[in-house]
């Protein structure tokens, strides 16, 4: 099976190879574009990402075998075109109303209150420190692939995860010794 490096490589001279790139790694670029945008705005999101990704095959690094950081990076920057709407979707987060109708009726009040807290927060957040959380956490990157998606050393990334984690726990009202490790691969300890 070819590398996504190889099929980059090799469509640079035979332009249709390109489309098994695109086969490989729409559907996890749609789905983070529409968790950050909104649906209406991801696939535009997810053909503008391709469109630039095919327009600059050339450039792309040949010595990494994975794009998927890549094109995460793509989308990331043509998401500052549209943080308007991404501002528009965090006001619109909302658990599930039905979950109000239930015997526990406090802490489902609690928990709609905490989810508007931390849509409150991520909004709030400087847009560099929200992409490196969201590309870690719903682009499923390790801390090297943020750092290649966002052209920065992974101590940044580390720095800016730090950050953002700090905003959401205060947001929470929770301490780092709350938090639950949720087994990602990367399990590098963060100091607060």
């Amino acid at each position: 099976m070819s590398t996504d490096s190889d099929i980059i490589r090799q469509a640079v001279d035979v332009p249709a190879v390109f489309a098994q790139l695109y086969d490989r790694h729409a559907r996890p670029i749609h789905r983070y574009a529409a968790r950050r945008a909104g649906p209406d705005v991801a696939d535009d999101l997810l053909s503008e990402t391709f469109t630039v990704a095919f327009e600059r095959r050339g450039d792309y690094d040949f010595g990494r075998p994975d794009a998927l950081p890549w094109l995460y990076g793509i989308v990331s920057t043509l998401l500052k075109r549209h943080r308007r709407v991404e501002a528009r979707a965090w006001l619109s987060v909302r658990p599930d109303p039905t979950a109000l109708v239930t015997e526990h009726h406090h802490e489902a009040l609690e928990a709609v209150f905490e989810v508007r807290q931390l849509g409150t927060a991520l909004r709030r957040m400087p847009a560099r420190d929200r992409d490196a959380l969201l590309l870690y956490a719903w682009g499923d990157l390790d801390y090297e692939g943020v750092a290649q998606a966002l052209d920065v050393p992974v101590g940044t990334v580390r720095s800016r995860l730090n950050r953002a984690r700090r905003m959401l726990r205060a947001a929470a009202g929770r301490t780092p010794a709350e938090e639950v490790d949720h087994g990602r691969a990367d399990t590098t300890p963060i100091r607060p």
